[in-house]
């Protein structure tokens, strides 16, 4: 019964959990970094499996949402582009435009998750389904997802994205070129000009997972620390008596606490008030979670010290998993103009009575 218990309210997974349920089971599968496809809780399949669950007509559930809510098959998320600045998705250049009963696509897309792994069927596209031409077209509303199974005609997956060195096989993230493309008008996803509408709704809880899982590997990482430093002598005495390291395992535990209550925190919001009313706390999470796991992992790769580097302990690549989270699912910088965004508004009534 330990299965898609990241899908809350939803008649296709019963087992769903609230957000708030979910945390901490999260937060355990992140102590290991495949742990999550266990459960078949992973990314960037929970996000499309939500939007296939939420934004998918019959036909597409029963074609690519069961298989995935089985974990028959694997499936990838194609959004960032190398050309442009993605961290502003307005300026996705990948097109999607209709031809008949069909829409042909075009455009190169990178670091696609999920699809280097042999068993993914399906790809999410997000790209322009408006042209600059269109009058008074708002540049939230040019944009479509449409779906596009891995095996149809030109579609070249041109290479695997290292990640700091790791190349995250078999999961892979990958470098393609979408040539001529062609698809059913049927699979595009709630109509034209809503991609940034599904983006949202996808992303607030990618987000938060993602968060989740960073405390996870932080927690590990703060074990990993306090076991090595209590094991080692140098100068006459435990590692551990050494002041600076008490006070960098204190600092670890404050920050861990802190990203882990604030965590909690959007996910009740989630679940009670929504991810729009949550997004500021969400956007908040994004910031702080990943930045704290990464401190600590950092701290525990300094105490390893060539251990810390090395193949011999899970560190090195936490970090650098951990490190990619600051521009996953947007840059911490953002999320910032997010909050800053939400704090001010608080105040621009009464701002003119001062």
């Amino acid at each position: 019964g330990l299965w898609n218990l990241f899908l809350p309210n939803s008649a296709h997974a019963p087992e769903g959990l609230s957000n708030l349920d979910y945390a901490p089971l999260c937060e355990l599968m992140g102590r290991v970094h495949w742990s999550p496809e266990v459960f078949n809780c992973s990314a960037p399949d929970t996000g499309n499996m939500e939007v296939f669950a939420r934004y998918a007509g019959e036909e597409l559930q029963a074609r690519w949402l069961q298989p995935l809510l089985d974990g028959r098959i694997r499936s990838a998320f194609l959004m960032t582009e190398p050309a442009v600045a993605s961290s502003d998705a307005t300026n996705l250049e990948c097109t999607i435009r209709r031809n008949g009963d069909d829409y042909v696509i075009n455009g190169r897309k990178w670091y696609a998750s999920g699809a280097g792994d042999p068993r993914c069927a399906v790809y999410i596209v997000m790209g322009i389904t408006q042209s600059d031409a269109d009058a008074n077209a708002d540049p939230h509303q040019r944009h479509s997802m449409i779906v596009v199974p891995a095996d149809t005609p030109g579609i070249r997956v041109n290479r695997a994205m290292d990640v700091y060195g790791y190349d995250d096989a078999p999961h892979g993230h990958m470098d393609i070129d979408l040539v001529d493309v062609r698809v059913p008008a049927a699979n595009m996803l709630l109509g034209e000009g809503r991609g940034f509408e599904i983006a949202q709704g996808r992303l607030g809880p990618g987000r938060i997972h993602h968060c989740m899982r960073a405390i996870g590997m932080g927690e590990r990482a703060l074990e990993a620390m306090c076991r090595r430093l209590a094991a080692r002598h140098a100068f006459g005495r435990s590692v551990s008596e050494f002041s600076i390291w008490r006070e960098r395992i204190a600092e670890s535990r404050c920050l861990l606490d802190q990203a882990r209550l604030m965590v909690l925190k959007a996910a009740r919001m989630m679940d009670t008030v929504g991810n729009k009313a949550a997004r500021a706390e969400i956007a908040m999470i994004k910031v702080i979670a990943p930045q704290a796991a990464e401190k600590v992992i950092d701290w525990a790769v300094q105490a390893h010290g060539a251990a810390g580097v090395s193949q011999d302990t899970f560190l090195a690549k936490a970090w650098a998993h951990t490190r990619t989270l600051r521009l996953a699912d947007g840059p911490d910088e953002v999320h910032r103009e997010t909050i800053a965004r939400v704090e001010l508004k608080k105040y621009a009534a009464s701002s003119g009575q001062r």
